[in-house]
């Protein structure tokens, strides 16, 4: 049966903050050349804003570009950060704090703003429609679709209503096929789809693998006497130091918000070795530290989600081009890391394609073209300048640890502005850096009290997660007894421990053990498809509006 399809100029995939700019900057242009132009951007969240999780604290750079007059349009960035803290914590009890002096620049935060990218995005949303684009929230885009000659047509949303044995449900409805001249793929941290372009077109050739984080965040209302709009505190060490946290790099967040609410929150390089390690209890018991004692204690907790990073910055960028098609945003890794933000990256990256390709339609190009003057373009631009000049940081930090590698680039950013004559590599892929759990301390947590700490299920539910049941599974094994063999024996099966929602459990049963796959918790963080060590599960987009959703993470 052939699927009904639509065609337009440009789609755009994901509603996050690339696709959004790129809508927007596209349709600018054709306003202001009084040309017609048609754009849809299809999103897999029940929502705009629903699949949306960051920090964050936002630099307002490309937002000022995209719309000049944005605090007239009322976009919601309300809360301006009023002072930087920065905290080594050496213990469960005690913390140094470092003076901002000697902290990298890049992560000094005068200029910009507290905010929730969910409402941001909702925002930029609502100005696309306004402008004349059409958004498809909860169509997941589940298939790349080529032309004869193979450069990318456009996209196929999945079917709706399969059962998990394959069958149709009384409530099924094909997927549609959308063509177009171009398509952004946006989809945001290890997309599906720009998994398999990346693939495809060889997009990462003679570039240095990617590397990730897994984001942990926690939305609480505290004491209004407690709160400190605009307070923007970082820091490291513990609780990711002591026994059987070697070769562990990261850091945590505390941003004070409006409304009387803090953000909470830790990053986990997942190029950790220890598979006992998780990183779901390591910021559980890090909330029991009296820095973050002393703002949460007496509060409530409002909302919990989790979502991968990619921190592999300049050196890790694929090829951004491929003919009829441009991988952008996090799906391509523009996250500035040492500056831990990827926002305003993101949505320059997306100005930049939507300036191609404009001009690429306006000379009459008709599509499928590997437009490299979009290269020339991100070439010329201050996104490219502003991640080189950050290339060595996350190297360094996977080099050197903590403290020597946090030395490096303090050298690096505040005395060579990230000019130094050389680049550091980091050539090992996140997974393969994981021991076997023999060679590893196990790690004891303590258990949640439900006030500072709290089980998964519990963080999950918070979460808004949700999925139709009776569908296939979106998250598939290439080989469905690694998990109890290779996996169970070698690393005391890690994805027990490192995903940050419960999906995966081992089951004791009379006839044996059993891997079971509880896909209804999945929060779309992608972290086991990064970091399962035989790289055997694959995630797959679920049908869609299913997942989290969250109202203002």
């Amino acid at each position: 049966m052939n699927r009904e399809s639509m065609a337009f100029d440009v789609v755009i995939v994901g509603a996050g903050p690339a696709g959004l700019s790129a809508a927007c900057r596209l349709m600018q242009q054709a306003q202001d050349a009084e040309q017609e132009l048609t754009v849809c951007v299809v999103e897999k969240g029940s929502e705009v804003g629903g699949h949306i999780l960051s920090g964050a604290v936002i630099e307002p750079r490309a937002l000022n570009e995209l719309f000049p007059d944005w605090e007239q349009l009322g976009a919601p960035l309300n809360t301006a950060v009023t002072e930087d803290q920065f905290y080594l914590l050496k213990d469960i009890e005690n913390a140094r704090r470092i003076p901002s002096a000697l902290m990298p620049k890049t992560m000094h935060n005068n200029g910009n703003y507290v905010a929730s990218l969910g409402k941001l995005c909702r925002w930029l949303g609502e100005r696309a429609e306004a402008l004349g684009v059409d958004i498809f929230p909860g169509f997941a885009a589940s298939e790349v679709l080529f032309n004869e000659d193979g450069s990318v047509k456009g996209i196929a949303t999945g079917d709706v209503g399969i059962a998990q044995d394959g069958q149709q449900k009384d409530s099924y409805m094909q997927g549609i096929e959308l063509h177009a001249k171009y398509t952004l793929f946006t989809e945001g941290c290890r997309g599906h789809l720009g998994k398999q372009l990346i693939e495809k077109f060889a997009l990462d050739k003679g570039t240095d693998p990617q590397h990730y984080g897994i984001g942990i965040k926690e939305l609480w209302d505290i004491d209004p006497d407690k709160h400190q709009p605009g307070l923007v505190v970082h820091g490291a060490g513990w609780p990711l130091t002591g026994e059987g946290h070697k070769n562990t790099n990261g850091g945590f967040f505390l941003y004070h918000a409006e409304d009387n609410q803090v953000v909470v929150g830790l990053i986990i390089d997942l190029n950790y070795s220890n598979p006992w390690l998780s990183p779901f209890d390591e910021l559980q018991r890090m909330k029991y530290h009296p820095l973050f004692r002393q703002y949460l204690e007496g509060g409530k907790r409002v909302s919990y989600g989790a979502r991968a990073i990619a921190k592999g910055g300049f050196n890790s960028l694929p090829k951004m081009t491929m003919p009829g098609a441009l991988l952008l945003g996090c799906n391509a890794g523009t996250l500035n890391f040492s500056k831990i933000k990827g926002t305003h990256t993101a949505m320059k990256s997306g100005m930049l394609g939507a300036e191609a390709i404009f001009e690429a339609l306006s000379a009459g190009d008709e599509g499928g073209k590997d437009l490299i003057a979009f290269t020339d373009k991100y070439q010329g631009s201050w996104l490219f300048d502003e991640l080189y000049r950050s290339r060595n940081f996350g190297p360094a930090m996977h080099r050197f640890g903590t403290l020597l590698g946090g030395a490096f680039n303090i050298v690096d950013q505040n005395c060579f502005g990230g000019k130094l004559p050389f680049t550091l590599h980091d050539r090992r892929q996140d997974h393969a850096e994981l021991k076997p759990a023999s060679e590893c301390q196990p790690i004891s947590y303590p258990k949640p009290d439900g006030k500072l700490s709290f089980d998964k299920l519990s963080s999950v539910f918070l979460s808004n997660t949700n999925h139709e049941e009776n569908q296939p599974c979106h998250l598939q094994l290439k080989d469905a007894s690694i998990p109890l063999t290779k996996n169970l024996a070698t690393w005391a099966e890690p994805a027990l421990r490192y995903c940050p929602a419960g999906v995966y459990e081992v089951v004791e049963e009379e006839a044996g053990r059993r891997f079971q796959i509880n896909a209804q918790n999945c929060v779309h963080c992608k972290t086991c498809d990064i970091k399962d060590p035989s790289q055997n599960i694959v995630w797959l987009v679920p049908e869609g509006g299913g997942g989290p959703n969250y109202p203002n993470m």
